[in-house]
């Protein structure tokens, strides 16, 4: 049988159709000892193999075969029946990942802002619990100067790009980032400017870059849980976020079975010998 002919799978009554390539991945595995007709479990009737498994389950199976990850819905929960599935078939590397069921579920994720409004400047801090959204976010986020020589700010609202002197986002640690907007008073007055991806404009009044922020984070999937008043002498206004971070995808290496598994957001598991 050639890698180009195409295999026809009813698995629990829904039908499948991949490569034979697809369920050669493994070759220890059941099913790439199906096609040679070595497992008297797959039976071929008119010219589909008819397996007795949840149809269903084994989507995630092939999607896996097919791409090499493994990645399930953030609202999945069948990890004991799907890792019951992989075994089945007898792929232990989807198998072994499986059983980490704490590295495929959704977590909470906290992100919390502190905005000052001092006279025409805006101060924001940003923490995250989890430092890869806060280095995603820092990504989005542009900061520019601009000094306004023999200009009234008060009628200044589109900034000169070519006046324009990009600035460096501060990074405490991975888990927060601070930066500030507005006019700083000096002998010779400057504007900041903030842009955050995908919106292109450049604001440097902190109520409206205040209001993108929470906006942008909205349409990432977070949800507003608090407001507060962190100190009323300086008039520090907190806002807390909260979403469920959806899974990472976790890349399958079919050279050889891990014994171990790194903590990165790439997990390579490796094939059984």
């Amino acid at each position: 049988m050639s890698n180009q002919d195409m295999i026809v799978l009813n698995v629990g009554g829904l039908k499948f159709t991949t490569r034979p390539s697809t369920l050669q991945r493994f070759p220890e595995s059941r099913l790439a000892r199906m096609l040679n007709g070595n497992d008297p479990e797959f039976k071929l009737i008119n010219g589909q193999y008819f397996v007795d498994r949840d149809g269903v389950l084994f989507s995630y199976i092939l999607d896996s075969l097919r791409t090499l990850q493994l990645a399930l819905p953030s609202d999945f929960s069948d990890y004991k029946r799907l890792q019951r599935e992989a075994d089945f078939y007898e792929l232990h590397s989807v198998a072994d990942l499986l059983h980490q069921e704490n590295l495929l579920k959704p977590k909470p994720e906290i992100l919390e802002i502190r905005f000052l409004l001092q006279e025409m400047q805006g101060f924001f801090r940003v923490f995250g619990s989890c430092s890869i959204t806060i280095a995603e976010l820092a990504d989005r986020i542009t900061t520019f100067a601009e000094h306004l020589v023999g200009i009234n700010w008060q009628s200044h609202h589109v900034p000169s790009q070519q006046s324009l002197t990009p600035l460096s986002l501060e990074r405490p640690s991975h888990h927060d980032l601070v930066f500030q907007c507005g006019i700083t008073y000096s002998d010779q007055s400057v504007a900041r400017y903030v842009s955050i991806k995908p919106d292109e404009r450049k604001l440097f009044n902190g109520a409206n870059v205040l209001g993108l922020l929470v906006d942008i984070l909205l349409k990432e999937g977070f949800c507003l849980l608090s407001t507060r008043t962190v100190s009323t002498e300086e008039k520090i206004e907190c806002y807390c976020f909260e979403r469920m971070r959806p899974p990472d995808v976790f890349t399958i290496n079919i050279t050889q079975r891990a014994t171990t598994v790194p903590p990165s957001k790439q997990i390579q598991m490796k094939q059984s010998k």
